[in-house]
């Protein structure tokens, strides 16, 4: 898949990836599995990372809550590994109860005021809140006016007084207002107006009260929930050094018992947000040089609970020794810090079950303080991780090279077969003659690590891709002779019907084909018209027709008729979310190639010559909304059996 944002598609330099958890992001995913979405990266050459000087402007405060989903996610642009995020839980938010269907739309909340919008958020369920995160416009003005946002302070700390340990008072609504408050002034400071003390107070005085309440100490899924809400909340707000004393309560009162309560699992590891993004605000940065205590807790904690490493918790063990070693940015912490990091380096493994703990480490002393690189034993840290971690280097031909962690001989010759006969399969469904001329786009290197947390343990560390995906393919620059595409990837535990167990091995190569033969240009030139409907709704449907089984989630969501054909052709990865991405992006090439394979070839062909404007009049202008209906039977006829699988070539 490559990417947008939190989508799946391929990458700006990248491509095609199927989503699943990681990273901890910043703004709402459109198919971002985790509970916040990540950053969107700029597509650029692929190979080694070289890590970059950090962006000083502060990021975006954390968005909306996602769940967690295996489709493909998308990226525009390698990652320096030093901006990668802590990861997050594989598990997302708890569903809300079920209650009846209410208005929820932006005017309900911005035609309200005062006691009325406090009754008005309360009574709305947090699904509802969270799609304040999308506002913009007039609609964000008076959504977020800096009137509306001291009104629902007020009311935080009022209710946070009486806090009883549960959501009994709608006290998680009340918080995920302000929280899509300062997201929504943040990316869009005109439409809403400036925020000033006079909402900083209302909303620490808020915080202060909820923190020195006795159960927001509770070690229950009632308080997780709002707890971890809160502590986000001190890094939208921009007061991570005031809440210092809080997160080191977290860690330090973390145990055992904390594991079977997932939204206390949120919670703790929320803490990694602010102590992360905090390293951007210099008053967070003189607080820990003040009080440097939370060093201590991040150091102990990720010592004592190494036993997490190898397991599903992993995350809450390196996040820990990532956030320590970050703090080596800062001259007046290196002198506390340099010592720990070391230890923790010297204390775990490059691989193994520790490896998750020194890769974290290794990135950030490697990203922050390269000129003592050699004191870490991180100098050229990626070729360092490359050589560890991915030591099978396999040729299926010229063309085609895997590099793996540890497939057998079988599995590399089932894999080389299986993506050197798509070829042919790809070719003859979009009529194409070979390789675009010009480019350099044809050199592949399909790289595979032993399982997803292999995957996210050094992937982001060797090639700057986000990691809160399935998979990514790097398509970069085919105008550099030395292009090469990389297509990264796992095995899954189980069979999920790819070779060799490789997840997402052939929605991968579709998407390097489509560059290849289809797509001239880099990403960004793909992507200036509305055509994700194709890019991912290809890879989808050859991936599901070449291995000749049936795409069960868009056969249901076919029998649903949420969208039109003419909809799905505005399809952008701003616009979409995974399941108009995937099964519907499948379901519209499928109707397509079926239906009406010269319109294909009409837009192909403008495709392949670099004129997206033209390709995209083909379906926009010349077919419009004329195959709506037909559209629309094809579908009911697609979920009464009608889309069994294609037949394999």
């Amino acid at each position: 898949m490559r990417y947008r944002f939190a989508l799946p598609r391929r990458m700006a330099g990248a491509a095609a990836v199927c989503v699943t958890v990681a990273g901890l992001l910043t703004t709402p995913a459109l198919a971002a599995p985790q509970p916040h979405a990540a950053a969107p990266a700029p597509r650029q050459h692929t190979g080694h990372a070289t890590p970059a000087h950090p962006d000083t402007s502060a990021p975006s405060p954390a968005g909306a809550a996602t769940p967690a989903t295996q489709h493909p996610a998308t990226q525009d642009r390698r990652i320096s590994p030093d901006r990668l995020p802590p990861q997050a839980p594989a598990f997302g938010r708890e569903a809300p109860a079920a209650r009846p269907a209410a208005s929820c739309t932006a005017a309900d909340f911005g035609s309200r005021t005062r006691s009325a919008l406090v009754s008005f958020v309360r009574a709305s369920t947090p699904d509802c809140v969270n799609t304040l995160f999308a506002v913009t416009g007039q609609d964000a003005h008076d959504v977020f006016r800096q009137t509306q946002m001291v009104t629902v302070a007020r009311a935080f700390t009022r209710t946070a007084a009486v806090y009883r340990g549960d959501n009994s008072r709608g006290l998680l609504q009340l918080v995920l207002f302000l929280r899509a408050g300062y997201y929504v002034q943040f990316n869009h400071p005109d439409d809403v107006g400036a925020y000033t003390t006079r909402l900083t107070t209302p909303v620490t005085d808020g915080l202060d009260t909820f923190f020195a309440t006795r159960h927001s100490r509770d070690v229950t899924a009632a308080n997780g929930d709002i707890l971890g809400e809160s502590v986000i909340l001190t890094d939208s707000a921009d007061q991570q050094g005031r809440y210092l004393y809080v997160y080191r309560r977290l860690l330090n009162a973390y145990d055992s018992f904390y594991d079977s309560v997932d939204s206390m699992v949120r919670a703790v590891n929320d803490v990694y947000t602010p102590l992360w993004r905090g390293n951007w605000n210099p008053v967070y940065v003189d607080a820990v040089a003040a009080d440097p205590r939370v060093t201590v807790s991040l150091y102990a904690f990720a010592l004592d609970h190494t036993g997490l490493l190898g397991g599903d918790l992993a995350f809450l063990d390196s996040n820990a020794g990532m956030n320590l070693a970050r703090y080596v940015e800062h001259p007046e912490l290196r002198p506390i810090v340099q010592p720990l990091t070391k230890d923790l380096l010297d204390g775990s493994a490059i691989t193994g079950p520790t490896a998750g703990l020194w890769v974290a480490v290794a990135t950030q002393a490697s990203a922050y303080d390269g000129a003592d690189c050699a004191y870490y034993d991180v100098c050229d840290l990626p070729a360092k991780l490359t050589d560890a971690a991915l030591p099978v280097v396999h040729q299926c031909d010229a063309d085609h090279t895997i590099r793996a962690q540890s497939l057998t001989a079988a599995d590399l010759d089932a894999a080389c077969a299986s993506i050197l006969h798509q070829d042919a399969y790809f070719r003859d469904l979009v009529k194409a003659d070979g390789p675009i001329p010009g480019q350099y786009a044809s050199t592949i290197e399909l790289v595979v690590f032993a399982s997803r947390a292999d995957y996210q343990t050094y992937a982001g560390a060797i090639y700057g891709v986000s990691t809160d995906n399935g998979g990514i393919t790097l398509t970069g620059d085919p105008t550099d002779p030395a292009n090469r595409p990389t297509s990264i990837m796992y095995q899954k535990a189980t069979d999920d019907g790819f070779v060799a167990r490789i997840w997402n091995l052939n929605h991968e190569y579709t998407h390097f084909l489509d560059g290849r033969d289809d797509m001239k240009g880099d990403f960004t030139q793909e992507i200036s018209v509305p055509d994700v409907w194709w890019i991912e709704g290809l890879a989808e449907y050859v991936s599901y027709g070449y291995r000749g089984i049936a795409d069960d989630e868009a056969v249901q969501e076919a029998a649903k008729h949420t969208y039109a054909l003419s909809t799905l052709f505005q399809s952008t990865y701003d616009n979409s979310d995974e399941t108009r991405t995937y099964p519907w992006g499948y379901l519209a090439v499928r109707y397509m190639a079926e239906r009406h394979p010269d319109d294909i070839q009409r837009m192909l062909a403008r495709f392949r010559v670099g004129d997206y404007a033209g390709g995209y009049a083909v379906y926009h202008d010349g077919i419009g909304t004329r195959y709506d209906a037909d559209f629309d039977q094809w579908l009911t006829a697609c979920a009464a059996g009608a889309c069994a699988s294609p037949t394999k070539a």
